[in-house]
Protein backbone atom coordinates (compact mmCIF):
# COMPACT_ATOMS: atom_id res chain seq x y z
CA UNK A 1 0.00 0.00 0.00
CA UNK A 2 1.39 3.40 -0.98
CA UNK A 3 2.03 5.87 1.82
CA UNK A 4 -0.25 8.51 0.29
CA UNK A 5 -3.13 6.02 0.06
CA UNK A 6 -2.72 5.12 3.74
CA UNK A 7 -2.59 8.78 4.73
CA UNK A 8 -5.77 9.47 2.73
CA UNK A 9 -7.61 6.54 4.29
CA UNK A 10 -6.36 7.47 7.77
CA UNK A 11 -7.65 11.03 7.42
CA UNK A 12 -10.95 10.18 5.72
CA UNK A 13 -11.90 7.41 8.15
CA UNK A 14 -10.70 9.10 11.33
CA UNK A 15 -7.53 7.20 12.18
CA UNK A 16 -5.02 10.06 12.30
CA UNK A 17 -4.33 13.43 10.70
CA UNK A 18 -2.00 16.40 11.08
CA UNK A 19 -2.76 18.55 14.12
CA UNK A 20 -3.78 22.22 14.21
CA UNK A 21 -4.95 22.33 10.61
CA UNK A 22 -7.07 25.41 11.25
CA UNK A 23 -3.82 27.28 11.98
CA UNK A 24 -1.75 25.90 9.13
CA UNK A 25 -0.70 22.69 10.89
CA UNK A 26 2.29 21.93 13.06
CA UNK A 27 4.89 19.51 11.68
CA UNK A 28 5.57 16.48 13.85
CA UNK A 29 2.25 16.48 15.70
CA UNK A 30 -0.71 14.25 14.82
CA UNK A 31 -4.20 13.89 16.24
CA UNK A 32 -5.70 10.42 16.51
CA UNK A 33 -9.31 10.50 15.36
CA UNK A 34 -12.06 8.28 16.82
CA UNK A 35 -10.94 5.15 14.96
CA UNK A 36 -7.23 5.77 15.54
CA UNK A 37 -7.60 6.57 19.23
CA UNK A 38 -9.52 3.32 19.73
CA UNK A 39 -6.95 1.31 17.75
CA UNK A 40 -4.08 2.92 19.66
CA UNK A 41 -5.76 2.25 23.00
CA UNK A 42 -6.32 -1.40 22.08
CA UNK A 43 -2.66 -1.78 21.09
CA UNK A 44 -1.65 -0.30 24.45
CA UNK A 45 -4.01 -2.64 26.29
CA UNK A 46 -2.62 -5.64 24.41
CA UNK A 47 0.93 -4.55 25.27
CA UNK A 48 -0.02 -4.04 28.92
CA UNK A 49 -1.58 -7.51 29.00
CA UNK A 50 1.57 -9.17 27.64
CA UNK A 51 4.42 -7.17 29.12
CA UNK A 52 2.92 -6.09 32.44
CA UNK A 53 0.27 -8.56 33.55
CA UNK A 54 1.53 -11.81 32.08
CA UNK A 55 5.13 -11.07 33.05
CA UNK A 56 4.12 -10.24 36.62
CA UNK A 57 5.45 -6.67 36.36
CA UNK A 58 4.15 -3.42 37.82
CA UNK A 59 3.17 -0.24 35.99
CA UNK A 60 3.77 3.37 37.00
CA UNK A 61 2.96 6.78 35.52
CA UNK A 62 5.66 9.42 35.95
CA UNK A 63 5.62 13.14 34.98
CA UNK A 64 6.50 14.16 31.44
CA UNK A 65 8.54 17.18 32.64
CA UNK A 66 11.71 16.54 34.64
CA UNK A 67 14.47 18.81 35.98
CA UNK A 68 17.68 19.38 34.08
CA UNK A 69 19.74 17.44 36.63
CA UNK A 70 18.01 14.21 35.61
CA UNK A 71 19.17 14.55 32.02
CA UNK A 72 22.64 15.67 33.02
CA UNK A 73 22.95 12.41 34.95
CA UNK A 74 21.41 10.28 32.17
CA UNK A 75 23.71 11.71 29.49
CA UNK A 76 20.94 13.18 27.36
CA UNK A 77 22.26 16.73 27.65
CA UNK A 78 25.47 15.75 25.90
CA UNK A 79 24.64 12.66 23.88
CA UNK A 80 21.07 12.93 22.59
CA UNK A 81 21.75 14.52 19.22
CA UNK A 82 20.88 14.20 15.55
CA UNK A 83 22.88 15.42 12.54
CA UNK A 84 21.67 18.79 11.25
CA UNK A 85 22.63 20.55 8.04
CA UNK A 86 21.14 23.95 7.22
CA UNK A 87 20.56 25.30 3.71
CA UNK A 88 22.56 28.53 3.19
CA UNK A 89 19.93 29.87 0.78
CA UNK A 90 16.48 29.20 2.28
CA UNK A 91 17.52 28.43 5.87
CA UNK A 92 15.65 25.12 5.94
CA UNK A 93 17.14 22.51 8.33
CA UNK A 94 17.45 18.85 7.37
CA UNK A 95 18.60 15.57 8.89
CA UNK A 96 21.96 15.17 7.17
CA UNK A 97 22.03 11.38 7.57
CA UNK A 98 18.58 11.07 5.97
CA UNK A 99 19.71 13.08 2.94
CA UNK A 100 22.67 10.73 2.51
CA UNK A 101 20.52 7.60 2.89
CA UNK A 102 18.09 8.88 0.25
CA UNK A 103 20.73 9.04 -2.51
CA UNK A 104 23.19 6.28 -1.53
CA UNK A 105 23.10 2.61 -0.57
CA UNK A 106 24.00 3.49 3.02
CA UNK A 107 21.19 2.36 5.34
CA UNK A 108 22.43 3.79 8.64
CA UNK A 109 24.27 7.03 7.99
CA UNK A 110 23.65 8.15 11.59
CA UNK A 111 26.30 5.62 12.62
CA UNK A 112 28.93 7.63 10.70
CA UNK A 113 31.01 10.55 12.04
CA UNK A 114 29.76 14.00 11.07
CA UNK A 115 32.85 14.64 8.94
CA UNK A 116 32.11 11.54 6.85
CA UNK A 117 28.53 12.69 6.30
CA UNK A 118 29.79 16.10 5.16
CA UNK A 119 32.05 14.34 2.62
CA UNK A 120 29.17 12.18 1.38
CA UNK A 121 26.98 15.25 0.88
CA UNK A 122 29.72 16.86 -1.22
CA UNK A 123 30.68 13.69 -3.14
CA UNK A 124 27.06 12.92 -4.05
CA UNK A 125 26.19 16.54 -4.87
CA UNK A 126 23.25 16.53 -2.49
CA UNK A 127 20.99 19.57 -2.71
CA UNK A 128 18.48 21.12 -0.34
CA UNK A 129 15.13 19.32 -0.84
CA UNK A 130 13.29 22.61 -0.28
CA UNK A 131 15.01 24.96 -2.76
CA UNK A 132 17.62 22.91 -4.66
CA UNK A 133 20.70 24.75 -3.36
CA UNK A 134 23.81 22.57 -3.19
CA UNK A 135 24.77 21.67 0.41
CA UNK A 136 28.45 20.84 -0.24
CA UNK A 137 30.67 22.60 2.25
CA UNK A 138 27.91 23.23 4.77
CA UNK A 139 28.74 22.01 8.30
CA UNK A 140 26.95 19.01 9.77
CA UNK A 141 26.26 19.86 13.40
CA UNK A 142 24.91 18.03 16.42
CA UNK A 143 21.40 19.15 17.39
CA UNK A 144 20.02 18.16 20.80
CA UNK A 145 16.52 16.76 20.44
CA UNK A 146 15.10 17.65 23.85
CA UNK A 147 12.46 20.33 24.37
CA UNK A 148 13.60 22.77 27.06
CA UNK A 149 11.20 24.42 29.50
CA UNK A 150 11.14 26.28 32.81
CA UNK A 151 9.71 24.80 35.98
CA UNK A 152 8.10 27.59 38.01
CA UNK A 153 8.10 31.40 37.69
CA UNK A 154 10.88 33.93 38.19
CA UNK A 155 14.26 32.29 38.55
CA UNK A 156 12.70 29.05 37.36
CA UNK A 157 14.35 25.68 37.56
CA UNK A 158 15.39 24.55 34.06
CA UNK A 159 13.73 21.38 32.87
CA UNK A 160 12.99 19.30 29.79
CA UNK A 161 10.14 17.32 28.34
CA UNK A 162 11.21 13.73 28.69
CA UNK A 163 12.68 12.21 25.49
CA UNK A 164 11.85 8.70 26.76
CA UNK A 165 9.64 7.29 29.50
CA UNK A 166 12.55 5.29 30.95
CA UNK A 167 14.06 8.07 33.08
CA UNK A 168 10.85 8.36 35.07
CA UNK A 169 11.36 4.75 36.12
CA UNK A 170 15.08 5.05 36.85
CA UNK A 171 14.73 8.20 38.95
CA UNK A 172 12.14 6.51 41.17
CA UNK A 173 14.15 3.30 41.57
CA UNK A 174 14.99 3.91 45.29
CA UNK A 175 11.26 3.77 46.10
CA UNK A 176 10.31 1.18 43.50
CA UNK A 177 12.82 -1.30 44.92
CA UNK A 178 11.02 -1.01 48.27
CA UNK A 179 7.75 -2.06 46.64
CA UNK A 180 9.63 -5.10 45.30
CA UNK A 181 11.05 -5.70 48.82
CA UNK A 182 14.52 -5.38 47.37
CA UNK A 183 14.21 -8.70 45.53
CA UNK A 184 15.61 -9.06 42.03
CA UNK A 185 14.59 -9.55 39.32
CA UNK A 186 11.61 -7.23 39.01
CA UNK A 187 10.16 -5.22 36.14
CA UNK A 188 8.49 -1.81 35.92
CA UNK A 189 6.49 -0.72 32.87
CA UNK A 190 5.17 2.61 31.68
CA UNK A 191 3.04 3.73 28.74
CA UNK A 192 2.96 7.41 27.96
CA UNK A 193 4.07 10.36 25.83
CA UNK A 194 7.65 11.31 25.05
CA UNK A 195 8.98 14.31 23.14
CA UNK A 196 11.79 14.81 20.66
CA UNK A 197 12.35 18.01 18.71
CA UNK A 198 12.88 16.23 15.39
CA UNK A 199 14.75 18.19 12.74
CA UNK A 200 12.57 16.95 9.88
CA UNK A 201 9.40 15.10 10.97
CA UNK A 202 8.11 12.81 8.24
CA UNK A 203 6.34 9.59 7.35
CA UNK A 204 3.02 10.05 9.11
CA UNK A 205 3.37 8.51 12.57
CA UNK A 206 6.94 7.33 11.97
CA UNK A 207 8.89 10.39 13.11
CA UNK A 208 6.99 12.69 15.43
CA UNK A 209 7.81 15.39 17.96
CA UNK A 210 5.27 13.96 20.41
CA UNK A 211 4.71 10.22 20.47
CA UNK A 212 3.74 7.39 22.79
CA UNK A 213 6.16 4.80 24.14
CA UNK A 214 5.48 1.55 25.95
CA UNK A 215 8.60 0.58 27.89
CA UNK A 216 9.66 -2.14 30.32
CA UNK A 217 12.70 -1.76 32.56
CA UNK A 218 13.72 -5.20 33.84
CA UNK A 219 16.09 -4.95 36.82
CA UNK A 220 18.33 -7.99 37.25
CA UNK A 221 21.30 -9.35 39.16
CA UNK A 222 23.74 -9.98 36.28
CA UNK A 223 25.54 -12.75 38.19
CA UNK A 224 22.52 -14.81 39.15
CA UNK A 225 19.30 -13.94 37.32
CA UNK A 226 18.44 -15.83 34.15
CA UNK A 227 15.35 -15.31 31.99
CA UNK A 228 12.77 -18.09 31.44
CA UNK A 229 14.23 -18.70 27.99
CA UNK A 230 12.53 -22.08 27.55
CA UNK A 231 9.19 -20.29 27.16
CA UNK A 232 10.34 -18.81 23.84
CA UNK A 233 13.20 -21.12 22.86
CA UNK A 234 11.38 -22.45 19.80
CA UNK A 235 10.04 -19.10 18.56
CA UNK A 236 11.25 -18.57 14.99
CA UNK A 237 12.93 -15.23 14.30
CA UNK A 238 14.48 -13.48 11.32
CA UNK A 239 17.69 -11.79 12.48
CA UNK A 240 19.91 -9.26 10.72
CA UNK A 241 23.11 -9.22 12.81
CA UNK A 242 25.71 -6.46 12.53
CA UNK A 243 28.17 -8.88 10.93
CA UNK A 244 25.73 -9.61 8.11
CA UNK A 245 24.97 -5.92 7.60
CA UNK A 246 28.67 -5.18 7.20
CA UNK A 247 29.36 -8.09 4.85
CA UNK A 248 29.22 -7.59 1.08
CA UNK A 249 26.92 -10.60 0.69
CA UNK A 250 25.20 -10.32 4.06
CA UNK A 251 21.82 -11.94 4.50
CA UNK A 252 19.23 -12.71 7.14
CA UNK A 253 19.72 -15.45 9.71
CA UNK A 254 16.55 -17.53 9.94
CA UNK A 255 16.71 -19.33 13.27
CA UNK A 256 15.02 -19.78 16.63
CA UNK A 257 15.54 -17.71 19.77
CA UNK A 258 17.15 -20.65 21.56
CA UNK A 259 19.61 -21.38 18.76
CA UNK A 260 20.52 -17.70 18.38
CA UNK A 261 21.31 -17.38 22.09
CA UNK A 262 23.17 -20.71 22.24
CA UNK A 263 25.33 -19.74 19.25
CA UNK A 264 26.02 -16.22 20.51
CA UNK A 265 24.22 -14.44 17.65
CA UNK A 266 22.17 -12.78 20.38
CA UNK A 267 24.67 -12.02 23.11
CA UNK A 268 22.29 -11.59 26.04
CA UNK A 269 19.80 -14.33 27.02
CA UNK A 270 17.58 -11.59 28.47
CA UNK A 271 17.50 -9.72 25.17
CA UNK A 272 16.85 -13.02 23.41
CA UNK A 273 13.95 -13.75 25.72
CA UNK A 274 12.26 -10.44 24.99
CA UNK A 275 12.82 -10.79 21.25
CA UNK A 276 10.88 -14.05 21.47
CA UNK A 277 8.11 -12.53 23.58
CA UNK A 278 7.86 -9.57 21.19
CA UNK A 279 7.74 -11.79 18.09
CA UNK A 280 4.79 -13.71 19.53
CA UNK A 281 3.08 -10.48 20.55
CA UNK A 282 3.49 -8.85 17.15
CA UNK A 283 2.04 -11.97 15.53
CA UNK A 284 -0.86 -11.84 17.99
CA UNK A 285 -1.84 -8.24 17.17
CA UNK A 286 -1.56 -8.66 13.40
CA UNK A 287 1.90 -7.59 12.20
CA UNK A 288 2.74 -9.45 8.98
CA UNK A 289 5.74 -11.51 10.10
CA UNK A 290 6.84 -11.93 6.46
CA UNK A 291 7.51 -8.17 6.55
CA UNK A 292 9.24 -8.18 9.92
CA UNK A 293 12.79 -8.63 11.21
CA UNK A 294 15.11 -7.98 14.16
CA UNK A 295 18.14 -5.87 13.20
CA UNK A 296 21.17 -5.49 15.45
CA UNK A 297 22.53 -1.98 15.91
CA UNK A 298 25.93 -1.25 14.42
CA UNK A 299 28.54 -0.05 16.90
CA UNK A 300 28.30 3.58 15.78
CA UNK A 301 24.52 3.86 16.09
CA UNK A 302 24.03 2.37 19.53
CA UNK A 303 22.68 4.75 22.16
CA UNK A 304 25.18 5.96 24.74
CA UNK A 305 23.66 3.67 27.38
CA UNK A 306 23.36 0.44 25.35
CA UNK A 307 25.87 -2.39 25.61
CA UNK A 308 23.92 -4.15 22.84
CA UNK A 309 20.73 -3.28 21.02
CA UNK A 310 18.37 -4.92 18.54
CA UNK A 311 15.50 -3.22 16.73
CA UNK A 312 12.22 -4.79 15.72
CA UNK A 313 11.63 -3.48 12.20
CA UNK A 314 8.63 -3.72 9.90
CA UNK A 315 8.44 -3.11 6.18
CA UNK A 316 6.06 -0.27 5.27
CA UNK A 317 5.77 1.04 1.73
CA UNK A 318 9.11 -0.50 0.75
CA UNK A 319 11.06 0.91 3.73
CA UNK A 320 12.15 -0.79 6.93
CA UNK A 321 11.09 1.19 9.99
CA UNK A 322 12.03 0.72 13.63
CA UNK A 323 9.00 -0.12 15.78
CA UNK A 324 10.77 -1.29 18.96
CA UNK A 325 14.23 -1.44 20.51
CA UNK A 326 15.68 -4.05 22.86
CA UNK A 327 18.69 -2.80 24.83
CA UNK A 328 20.96 -4.27 27.45
CA UNK A 329 21.67 -1.07 29.37
CA UNK A 330 23.88 -2.78 32.00
CA UNK A 331 24.25 -0.63 35.16
CA UNK A 332 24.72 2.65 33.27
CA UNK A 333 21.47 4.34 34.30
CA UNK A 334 21.37 3.42 37.97
CA UNK A 335 25.09 4.10 38.42
CA UNK A 336 24.76 7.57 36.91
CA UNK A 337 21.75 8.47 39.04
CA UNK A 338 23.54 7.04 42.10
CA UNK A 339 26.45 9.35 41.31
CA UNK A 340 24.34 12.47 40.78
CA UNK A 341 21.32 11.86 43.02
CA UNK A 342 20.84 11.88 46.77
CA UNK A 343 19.34 8.38 47.17
CA UNK A 344 20.87 4.90 46.94
CA UNK A 345 20.32 3.24 43.56
CA UNK A 346 21.55 -0.16 44.77
CA UNK A 347 19.92 -3.20 46.34
CA UNK A 348 21.20 -5.28 49.23
CA UNK A 349 22.12 -8.77 48.11
CA UNK A 350 22.14 -11.18 51.05
CA UNK A 351 24.72 -13.97 51.06
CA UNK A 352 23.68 -17.58 51.57
CA UNK A 353 26.17 -17.68 54.46
CA UNK A 354 27.83 -14.73 56.26
CA UNK A 355 31.40 -14.01 55.10
CA UNK A 356 34.39 -12.79 57.08
CA UNK A 357 36.42 -10.33 55.06
CA UNK A 358 39.22 -7.86 55.61
CA UNK A 359 38.27 -4.22 55.20
CA UNK A 360 40.41 -1.09 55.17
CA UNK A 361 39.15 1.64 57.52
CA UNK A 362 40.16 5.10 58.64
CA UNK A 363 39.08 7.07 61.71
CA UNK A 364 40.55 10.54 61.10
CA UNK A 365 41.48 12.61 64.15
CA UNK A 366 39.34 15.70 63.57
CA UNK A 367 41.07 17.54 66.41
CA UNK A 368 44.13 17.60 64.14
CA UNK A 369 42.38 17.95 60.75
CA UNK A 370 40.23 20.84 61.93
CA UNK A 371 43.00 23.29 62.85
CA UNK A 372 45.14 22.22 59.89
CA UNK A 373 42.55 22.32 57.08
CA UNK A 374 39.81 24.55 58.48
CA UNK A 375 36.64 24.48 56.42
CA UNK A 376 37.98 21.66 54.22
CA UNK A 377 38.55 19.27 57.14
CA UNK A 378 35.34 17.33 56.56
CA UNK A 379 36.09 16.98 52.82
CA UNK A 380 39.62 15.72 53.64
CA UNK A 381 38.20 13.15 56.04
CA UNK A 382 35.73 11.95 53.40
CA UNK A 383 38.53 11.75 50.81
CA UNK A 384 40.55 9.59 53.21
CA UNK A 385 37.63 7.17 53.63
CA UNK A 386 37.17 6.90 49.86
CA UNK A 387 40.87 6.32 49.28
CA UNK A 388 41.00 3.60 51.94
CA UNK A 389 38.26 1.66 50.14
CA UNK A 390 39.78 2.14 46.70
CA UNK A 391 43.55 1.88 47.34
CA UNK A 392 44.62 0.64 50.81
CA UNK A 393 48.27 0.51 49.67
CA UNK A 394 48.31 4.33 49.55
CA UNK A 395 48.57 4.29 53.36
CA UNK A 396 51.86 2.29 53.44
CA UNK A 397 54.06 5.40 53.97
CA UNK A 398 54.23 8.00 56.71
CA UNK A 399 51.89 10.38 54.84
CA UNK A 400 49.08 9.95 52.37
CA UNK A 401 47.98 12.32 49.58
CA UNK A 402 44.27 13.09 49.00
CA UNK A 403 42.60 15.44 46.51
CA UNK A 404 39.68 17.65 47.45
CA UNK A 405 37.54 19.41 44.84
CA UNK A 406 37.27 18.95 41.08
CA UNK A 407 38.72 20.51 37.96
CA UNK A 408 40.46 23.86 38.43
CA UNK A 409 39.36 23.89 42.09
CA UNK A 410 41.05 20.57 42.91
CA UNK A 411 43.67 20.76 45.65
CA UNK A 412 46.02 18.08 46.98
CA UNK A 413 46.65 17.66 50.71
CA UNK A 414 49.17 15.53 52.64
CA UNK A 415 47.94 13.86 55.82
CA UNK A 416 49.96 11.90 58.38
CA UNK A 417 48.92 8.24 58.33
CA UNK A 418 48.80 8.30 62.14
CA UNK A 419 46.26 11.12 61.98
CA UNK A 420 44.21 9.18 59.45
CA UNK A 421 44.27 6.19 61.86
CA UNK A 422 44.32 3.66 59.02
CA UNK A 423 43.69 -0.01 59.92
CA UNK A 424 42.75 -3.34 58.37
CA UNK A 425 39.89 -4.97 60.23
CA UNK A 426 38.12 -8.30 59.93
CA UNK A 427 34.39 -7.89 59.61
CA UNK A 428 31.56 -10.34 59.12
CA UNK A 429 29.19 -9.39 56.31
CA UNK A 430 25.75 -10.84 55.62
CA UNK A 431 25.56 -9.37 52.13
CA UNK A 432 26.60 -6.57 49.84
CA UNK A 433 25.05 -3.66 47.96
CA UNK A 434 24.96 -4.21 44.20
CA UNK A 435 23.83 -2.05 41.29
CA UNK A 436 21.27 -3.96 39.20
CA UNK A 437 21.61 -4.22 35.45
CA UNK A 438 18.73 -3.19 33.20
CA UNK A 439 17.21 -4.86 30.16
CA UNK A 440 14.83 -2.61 28.23
CA UNK A 441 12.24 -3.47 25.60
CA UNK A 442 10.93 -0.13 24.29
CA UNK A 443 8.00 0.01 21.85
CA UNK A 444 6.80 2.87 19.66
CA UNK A 445 3.00 2.75 19.88
CA UNK A 446 2.29 5.12 16.97
CA UNK A 447 4.71 3.28 14.71
CA UNK A 448 3.03 0.02 15.63
CA UNK A 449 -0.35 1.52 14.76
CA UNK A 450 0.91 2.65 11.36
CA UNK A 451 2.45 -0.78 10.75
CA UNK A 452 -0.83 -2.52 11.59
CA UNK A 453 -2.77 -0.29 9.21
CA UNK A 454 -0.26 -0.81 6.39
CA UNK A 455 -0.10 -4.57 6.89
CA UNK A 456 -3.88 -4.91 7.28
CA UNK A 457 -4.76 -3.00 4.10
CA UNK A 458 -6.37 -5.40 1.62
CA UNK A 459 -8.40 -5.34 -1.58
CA UNK A 460 -10.65 -8.00 -3.11
CA UNK A 461 -14.08 -8.58 -4.66
CA UNK A 462 -17.30 -9.58 -2.91
CA UNK A 463 -20.27 -10.58 -5.05
CA UNK A 464 -18.61 -9.02 -8.09
CA UNK A 465 -17.93 -5.72 -6.35
CA UNK A 466 -14.44 -4.48 -5.46
CA UNK A 467 -13.80 -3.47 -1.88
CA UNK A 468 -11.05 -2.16 0.37
CA UNK A 469 -10.81 -3.49 3.90
CA UNK A 470 -8.49 -3.50 6.90
CA UNK A 471 -7.83 -7.04 8.07
CA UNK A 472 -7.19 -6.01 11.67
CA UNK A 473 -7.15 -8.58 14.45
CA UNK A 474 -10.37 -8.41 16.52
CA UNK A 475 -8.34 -7.70 19.67
CA UNK A 476 -7.05 -4.38 18.32
CA UNK A 477 -9.76 -3.34 15.83
CA UNK A 478 -11.31 0.05 16.76
CA UNK A 479 -14.77 -1.52 17.04
CA UNK A 480 -15.76 -5.05 17.98
CA UNK A 481 -18.89 -5.05 15.87
CA UNK A 482 -21.40 -2.91 13.99
CA UNK A 483 -25.17 -3.35 14.21
CA UNK A 484 -27.53 -2.60 11.30
CA UNK A 485 -31.28 -2.79 10.94
CA UNK A 486 -31.72 -4.09 7.39
CA UNK A 487 -34.35 -1.45 6.69
CA UNK A 488 -35.39 1.59 8.72
CA UNK A 489 -39.12 1.64 7.91
CA UNK A 490 -39.93 -1.31 10.17
CA UNK A 491 -40.23 -0.34 13.83
CA UNK A 492 -39.73 -3.94 14.95
CA UNK A 493 -36.33 -4.13 13.23
CA UNK A 494 -35.07 -0.78 14.50
CA UNK A 495 -36.24 -1.54 18.05
CA UNK A 496 -34.46 -4.90 18.07
CA UNK A 497 -31.34 -3.37 16.50
CA UNK A 498 -31.27 -0.71 19.24
CA UNK A 499 -31.69 -3.41 21.89
CA UNK A 500 -28.93 -5.59 20.40
CA UNK A 501 -26.48 -2.67 20.26
CA UNK A 502 -27.26 -1.71 23.86
CA UNK A 503 -26.85 -5.29 25.11
CA UNK A 504 -23.49 -5.68 23.35
CA UNK A 505 -22.23 -2.42 24.79
CA UNK A 506 -23.37 -3.51 28.25
CA UNK A 507 -21.26 -6.63 27.75
CA UNK A 508 -18.18 -4.41 27.31
CA UNK A 509 -17.98 -4.49 23.50
CA UNK A 510 -17.30 -1.43 21.32
CA UNK A 511 -20.24 -1.26 18.93
CA UNK A 512 -21.09 1.04 16.02
CA UNK A 513 -24.67 1.56 14.89
CA UNK A 514 -25.40 2.41 11.25
CA UNK A 515 -28.82 2.70 9.60
CA UNK A 516 -27.81 4.96 6.70
CA UNK A 517 -27.72 3.77 3.08
CA UNK A 518 -27.88 0.31 1.55
CA UNK A 519 -26.69 -2.66 3.57
CA UNK A 520 -23.89 -3.23 1.07
CA UNK A 521 -22.54 0.28 1.54
CA UNK A 522 -22.76 -0.06 5.30
CA UNK A 523 -20.70 -3.23 5.10
CA UNK A 524 -18.11 -1.41 2.97
CA UNK A 525 -17.80 1.44 5.46
CA UNK A 526 -17.18 -0.97 8.30
CA UNK A 527 -14.77 -3.07 6.22
CA UNK A 528 -12.68 0.02 5.53
CA UNK A 529 -12.22 0.81 9.23
CA UNK A 530 -11.48 -2.83 10.08
CA UNK A 531 -14.62 -3.75 12.02
CA UNK A 532 -14.33 -7.54 12.23
CA UNK A 533 -18.04 -8.43 12.59
CA UNK A 534 -21.30 -6.91 11.43
CA UNK A 535 -24.68 -7.82 12.91
CA UNK A 536 -27.73 -7.37 10.68
CA UNK A 537 -31.26 -7.40 12.04
CA UNK A 538 -33.67 -8.58 9.32
CA UNK A 539 -37.26 -9.77 9.07
CA UNK A 540 -36.26 -13.44 8.77
CA UNK A 541 -34.82 -13.21 12.27
CA UNK A 542 -37.98 -11.98 13.98
CA UNK A 543 -40.63 -13.97 12.17
CA UNK A 544 -41.70 -17.41 13.28
CA UNK A 545 -42.15 -19.05 16.65
CA UNK A 546 -38.47 -19.46 17.63
CA UNK A 547 -36.18 -17.03 19.42
CA UNK A 548 -35.10 -13.84 17.64
CA UNK A 549 -31.99 -14.24 15.47
CA UNK A 550 -29.64 -12.00 13.54
CA UNK A 551 -26.99 -12.54 10.88
CA UNK A 552 -23.35 -12.32 11.94
CA UNK A 553 -20.96 -11.43 9.12
CA UNK A 554 -17.18 -11.91 9.28
CA UNK A 555 -15.18 -9.15 7.60
CA UNK A 556 -12.39 -10.97 5.75
CA UNK A 557 -14.41 -13.84 4.25
CA UNK A 558 -17.74 -11.97 4.12
CA UNK A 559 -19.28 -15.26 5.32
CA UNK A 560 -22.49 -15.01 7.35
CA UNK A 561 -24.26 -17.20 9.88
CA UNK A 562 -27.61 -16.86 11.61
CA UNK A 563 -27.26 -16.71 15.36
CA UNK A 564 -29.74 -16.29 18.24
CA UNK A 565 -29.70 -12.84 19.80
CA UNK A 566 -29.30 -14.48 23.21
CA UNK A 567 -25.96 -16.03 22.13
CA UNK A 568 -24.56 -12.99 20.37
CA UNK A 569 -22.67 -11.22 23.19
CA UNK A 570 -20.99 -14.41 24.38
CA UNK A 571 -19.93 -15.41 20.85
CA UNK A 572 -18.56 -11.95 19.99
CA UNK A 573 -16.61 -11.85 23.25
CA UNK A 574 -15.04 -15.20 22.38
CA UNK A 575 -14.27 -14.03 18.84
CA UNK A 576 -12.50 -10.97 20.24
CA UNK A 577 -10.25 -13.42 22.06
CA UNK A 578 -8.67 -16.47 20.49
CA UNK A 579 -11.65 -18.25 18.95
CA UNK A 580 -11.65 -18.31 15.13
CA UNK A 581 -14.81 -17.51 13.19
CA UNK A 582 -14.68 -20.95 11.56
CA UNK A 583 -15.43 -22.63 14.88
CA UNK A 584 -18.45 -20.37 15.41
CA UNK A 585 -19.64 -20.99 11.86
CA UNK A 586 -19.69 -24.74 12.52
CA UNK A 587 -22.33 -24.28 15.22
CA UNK A 588 -24.79 -22.11 13.28
CA UNK A 589 -26.53 -22.09 9.91
CA UNK A 590 -24.87 -20.32 7.01
CA UNK A 591 -26.64 -17.42 5.29
CA UNK A 592 -26.69 -16.65 1.57
CA UNK A 593 -24.44 -13.60 1.03
CA UNK A 594 -26.60 -12.08 -1.73
CA UNK A 595 -27.71 -9.62 0.93
CA UNK A 596 -24.24 -8.03 0.54
CA UNK A 597 -25.37 -6.08 -2.50
CA UNK A 598 -29.10 -5.89 -1.87
CA UNK A 599 -30.37 -2.38 -2.39
CA UNK A 600 -27.29 -1.16 -4.32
Amino acid sequence: MAADALAELAKRRGFFFGSNGAYGGTAGFYTFGPQGAALKRNVEDAWRDRFTLREGNREIEAPTVMPEAVFEASGHLEGFDDMLVECPECGESHRADHLVEAVTDIEDAEALPGEDVEDLIADNEIACPACGTMLAGEPVEAFNLMFATDIGPGDAQPGYLRPETAQGIFVEFPRLKEYARGNLPFGITQIGPAYRNEISPRGGLLRLREFTQAELEQFIDPEEDEPPLDRVRDVEVRLYPATEQEADDGEYVETTVGEAVDEGVIGSPWVGYYLGVAKEWYDRIGVDTDRFRFRQHLAGERAHYAADCWDAESEVDGDWIEIAGFSYRADYDLSKHDEYGDDAFTVFKRYDEPKTVERATVDPDMSVLGPEFGGEAAAVAEALETLAERDPDAFDGETVEVTVGEGDDAESHAVDVDVADFAIEEVTESGEHITPHVVEPSFGVGRTVQTLLAHAYSEDEVDGESRTYLSLEPEVAPQDAAVFPLVTNDDRLTALADEVAADLRAAGLAVAYDDSGSIGRRYRRQDEVGTPFCVTVDRDGIEGDGPDTVTLRERDSAAQVRIPVADLAEELTALRGDEPFASVAERYDAVDTDVETAGN
